[in-house]
């Protein structure tokens, strides 16, 4: 088309135009936005971290559904003016063409084989698949460390110091480590509630730039655990906020904790030491440890109420003696500008860790003069709980661990079939697994009961965009050849299967509908206009395959803007290295894959089907069906 057109005949074109594509790219957007309701019915962690997203997709999508059947007809009419030039004098579209046409008279003529490939694709994508690990979520790279031993529950202020120290010093030795500052015992309050035992270190990592060559976090953690060994000691790593949401959402201070139920300490603190003898030795479990239920070290004071009686004393006279001497009294208290402290008499330290020396504690008598606490109570050291746990009414133990250089699904599903084989519960014990394998078990199960709802919804969507079962079976082919491409990338990548994957393949099947929407209208079309041309004549085979041709080669521009303008907004993301990397990543993988392998299908596969599709038509009824035409 070189002349120039008319008024009338150029808005004429542009509103036919406008109707022909305008409701299918109106209803596939809005089957991008129905895709992505599974991530809007996530709960927990994943939905606080991905529900933005989702709402800032669907906001921008529906603005650009409403736009596209509003404004765009309305900027056509502005700018489409001249002379038109048609598509093949596009040197784009000519280029484009020139290598796309004779791929597709190729596929066209060895369909089966063609077809055959991409079969074989698919179904050593399930495989693949299935030996791909998986986890909750990807760990995010925060920037820092945090170093958490845990000790024997009766170390002694002292020593748990002495431990503290050397432990920063080893750690600041390090190039890596700009700063590190770590804490023992809890702090003044009582949402901490952690033991002197457990040691807390927060290491600041120096910029990457800044490392030595070669070096990753996994390797410095190595490292750093390797030079920290100290006997009675148990090392465990992670990371601050991870580690904070872990505890405030599970209780669990590890990727993964066994939590052991019960009514009995003396009971559940045995079966974790079994759950911790069958777990060490696989492959992948980290930093393993049983917190001990027993072992903190209490002075018992059983007062002689018949020695007291004779005194002249009552039993709370002793223990005022006792809580004054070791715990201290308060006589006054001391003002620093707008803070108040309280100043506190007792005996010195030397004397309180003595046991000898407190049962030399002097109690005043009223008429006997002072006598030693000795004659008046026995005074002993005994074992007991260092820390009760409970949960849901019954008391609690846990065995705790990290997973390291393995995936976390398949280390926890190895841990769950060893201790179903080896570990006999007493009865009204039970164990229940928790920590990142709790959140991954809730989102999986979640994905799974709405992911194929949804699908059916956008099959419902196509039926209506069509009107025809067909064409939209057709369409819908894409979404498994889309597949294909994520789960390879991420397969060889390598990644693990997570909630941020399936957020990618979520968004890839909207986008993979859309495209294949385009090619069926545009086969239609081809295929209507040869309807028309022929005038009432009878179709050919040969004629079918020149419309499937002229329909897929002559609105191939569209099509490849349509993927690439994703394609261009996805694959920076690969190279990205900064905070927040580690989750994009993830999410854009099966993007980018299942892009590549959908395009290659529409373009190549379902046109294949399409022709198979109508010729199957011819022989059967002498005609073709076409969308809101028949012939």
């Amino acid at each position: 088309m070189n002349e120039k057109l008319s008024e009338k005949e150029r808005i004429s074109i542009i509103e036919k135009a406008s109707l022909q594509v305008g409701r299918p790219i109106f209803l596939s957007t809005l089957i991008i936005i129905v895709s992505f309701l599974p991530v809007f019915m996530l709960t927990g962690q994943e939905q606080k971290l991905f529900t933005p997203l989702a709402w800032t997709k669907t906001f921008v999508l529906f603005g650009s559904a409403i736009l596209s059947i509003t404004l765009v007809p309305v900027l056509m009419s502005f700018f489409l003016k001249g002379k038109i030039k048609s598509e093949k004098k596009n040197p784009v579209s000519r280029f484009m063409n020139g290598i796309y046409e004779p791929i597709l008279r190729f596929c066209l003529r060895y369909k089966m084989a063609v077809l055959g490939v991409n079969i074989l694709a698919l179904i050593i994508a399930i495989p693949l698949y299935m030996k791909t690990g998986s986890e909750f979520m990807h760990p995010l790279d925060e920037g820092s460390l945090l170093f958490m031993p845990v000790t024997l529950p009766d170390v002694s202020n002292t020593e748990i110091k002495r431990i503290l120290q050397i432990q920063d010093k080893i750690i600041k030795s390090i190039p890596e480590v700009d700063n590190v500052l770590g804490k023992a015992g809890r702090a003044n309050t009582a949402t901490d509630n952690a033991p002197l035992s457990m040691i807390e270190s927060i290491i600041v990592l120096k910029p990457h730039s800044a490392w030595r060559k070669g070096m990753t976090r996994e390797k410095l953690i190595a490292e750093l655990d390797g030079k920290l060994q100290i006997p009675g000691v148990t090392n465990g790593w992670t990371q601050p906020i991870i580690n904070r949401i872990n505890m405030l959402s599970t209780g669990i201070r590890t990727d993964v904790g066994v939590k052991i139920y019960g009514q009995n300490l003396d009971t559940i603190f045995p079966i974790s030491l079994k759950i911790r003898e069958a777990l060490q030795g696989i492959d992948g479990i980290r930093d393993l440890y049983a917190e001990p239920v027993t072992g903190g070290r209490f002075l018992d004071l059983k007062i002689k109420k018949e020695e007291i009686g004779r005194y002249g004393l009552s039993v709370s006279d002793v223990n005022m003696i006792v809580e004054s001497a070791l715990g201290g009294t308060n006589l006054s208290y001391t003002i620093e500008g707008r803070e108040r402290f309280s100043i506190s008499l007792r005996l010195a330290q030397d004397f309180r860790n003595n046991l000898d020396e407190i049962k030399r504690i002097l109690v005043q008598t009223p008429n006997f003069g002072p006598v030693p606490l000795s004659e008046l109570a026995d005074v002993a050291v005994h074992e007991g709980p260092s820390m009760i746990n409970s949960e849901n009414a019954m008391l609690k133990g846990t065995v705790l661990f990290n997973v390291r250089d393995r995936d976390l699904g398949s280390t926890v599903q190895e841990a769950i079939e060893k201790l179903n084989k080896t570990l006999i519960l007493p009865k009204g014990y039970f164990v229940e697994w928790s920590g990142q394998w709790e959140n991954q078990v809730r989102a999986n199960k979640r994905l799974s009961i709405i992911i194929p709802l949804v699908l059916l919804l956008i099959f419902v969507l196509l039926i209506y965009i069509y009107h025809s079962v067909k064409e939209a079976l057709i369409t819908a082919m894409s979404v498994p050849f889309a597949l294909i491409g994520g789960i390879y990338l991420v397969y060889f990548y390598p990644i693990n299967l997570s909630v941020a994957v399936a957020v990618g393949f979520i968004a890839l099947l909207g986008i993979a509908v859309e495209t294949g929407v385009l090619m069926v209208i545009y086969l239609n079309e081809a295929m209507a206009q040869m309807v028309h041309d022929k005038n009432g004549e009878a179709l050919t085979v040969s004629d079918i395959r020149h419309a499937v041709m002229l329909g897929s080669a002559q609105r191939l521009r569209p099509k490849i803007m349509t993927v690439s303008t994703a394609l261009f907004g996805l694959i920076p993301i690969l190279f990205s290295k900064g905070v927040g990397s580690d989750v994009m990543i993830p999410i854009a993988l099966p993007m980018i894959g299942g892009m590549i392998t959908s395009t290659i299908h529409v373009l190549l596969v379902t046109p294949i089907i399409f022709q198979m599709v109508k010729e199957y038509e011819l022989r059967k009824y002498g005609k073709v069906t076409l969308i809101h035409s028949k012939h």
